[in-house]
Parts: C-alpha cells; structure tokens; sequence
C-alpha cells in the first residue's frame, strides 16, 4: 500500500491514490496471511511465495514479505495497470498465480486503502477455487483445508478441498518481527519481475471498469443535542425521527 503507517493515501488530481510515496510497503492486513503460510510451511513443508500487483515502487512490500520469511516473490507491474480497480488486479493475480502448481492461496479479508473487500473473492473465482473467508484459524490436513470463519456469534467451521483460496483476519496470526539480518538478506532472495505481456494479457483485459468521478471529505461529526428535561424528552425525539424523514 501507499503509507502502510496509518496516514491517510494521498489523491492526485485524477482521482488515483498516489503510489510513488517511498514509504509504501506491505499492507498490515497481509502480514497475518503472510504468518499462517509460513506456520503451514514449517510444520507440513514446502514454500511460500508472495505475489503483487503494481507500480515498481511495490517492490518495498514484497521485500517486507520477504524479510517475514516468505521464500520467493513476483512483481507483476505496467504501465497498462495504472488505476486498475479490483477485477483487473484479480485477473493479473490470476494470470501469475496459475502459471506454477499451488496448493493455498491465502490474502487479506481486505486492503486498508481500497478496502472494497472483494479482490480475493474474484480472484477466487478465475482461479477455480473454492474460497473460505474471514479464516480466524487455518488448519491443513491431507488435501483439505480447514477454518475458523470468524462471524458475530462467535465462528463457524468451513471445510473445502485443496487447491483452495483463503483469507485471513487480523486474529489469524502476529507477523514475526524481522531482525536487520533479514531485511538484508530479503532482497537477496528471489524476486521475479513479469509485464502483462509475460503473462499473456493484454491493456484491453485488464482495463478497469470502474471511473472515480470526484472525490469529497466526508463532513464532521455535529455534535449531539442534550435535553435535559425528561418531560420533553419523548417529544423532542419525536420531532427530530419527524425532521430526518424517518417518520
């Protein structure tokens, strides 16, 4: 993401998130997918390898991954892929993620600075898979995948075959904290670089759908009204339903 520090995105005057900010890196709703394929890789064997999709300054979040542990990387970036919405980026993940066998795919409930929730789903879907969503808990046994789904109540169990997507929520897992050996050693490791033209698509499939036509601060919180007396109280709430238009 942009600023993963919790500042607000900055917006050009097209309406898109500035990206060139050199402090972007991963975003923290990825760290926890990052921890669970590492636990799985450790306890059950094999590799974990961290793909996004972006400008070149993207780089920095796969560093980050890399730096967590994650054994190889992909940077799939375009000039073609400037203002892309949530299809687009999910049909380029698509496109990277089916060129190697896999058995997990794991992502974020959602990003902090798009937040539309989506992408994984979509994602999903062009792949084949089945998805389990909102994971507290993620569990592998011989060719199935098993969750916690994190719901109001409490959460449900959810079972599927592999190869599956997931994503996971901030309760899955703490990100380890990488020492200063392995944030030097992260950009050793390897870092695959591809263009749409590598994976085959073309500007015309991956052209976003969707315009943003403005952008406006959301207005202030007014502050509340008290009423003191208790015998007009009833009215005044009346009055004010009667002034919203809810009665």
């Amino acid at each position: 993401m942009p600023n993963p520090s919790g500042l607000p995105p900055e917006v050009g005057p097209d309406f898109r998130m500035r990206r060139e900010d050199p402090n972007g890196g991963l975003d923290p709703s990825d760290e926890p997918g990052v921890e669970v394929g590492l636990r799985l890789a450790e306890e059950l064997g094999g590799s974990v390898t961290a793909v996004s999709v972006g400008p070149e300054q993207a780089v920095r979040a796969l560093w980050r991954a890399l730096a967590l542990g994650a054994d190889g990387a992909v940077l799939v970036t375009d000039d073609a892929l400037a203002g892309a919405d949530a299809l687009a980026t999910a049909t380029v993940l698509a496109a990277a993620i089916a060129r190697r066998p896999f058995d997990l795919v794991i992502a974020g409930v959602e990003s902090t600075d798009g937040a539309t929730g989506t992408m994984p789903m979509a994602l999903a879907e062009l792949l084949g898979l089945p998805a389990a969503t909102f994971a507290r808990r993620v569990a592998l046994t011989e060719g199935r995948v098993s969750i916690e789904r994190q719901t109001a109540s409490g959460y449900d169990v959810i079972e599927c075959d592999l190869p599956a997507l997931v994503t996971v929520t901030a309760g899955a897992a703490s990100a380890r904290y990488p020492s200063v050996r392995d944030n030097i050693q992260a950009k050793k490791k390897p870092l695959e670089r591809l263009s749409l033209a590598d994976l085959g698509l073309s500007p015309a499939a991956v052209e976003a759908t969707q315009r943003v036509a403005a952008v406006e601060i959301a207005a202030q919180k007014q502050a509340g009204e008290l009423v003191e007396d208790e015998a007009e109280a009833p009215a005044r709430i009346v009055r004010f339903l009667v002034d919203a238009g809810v009665v």
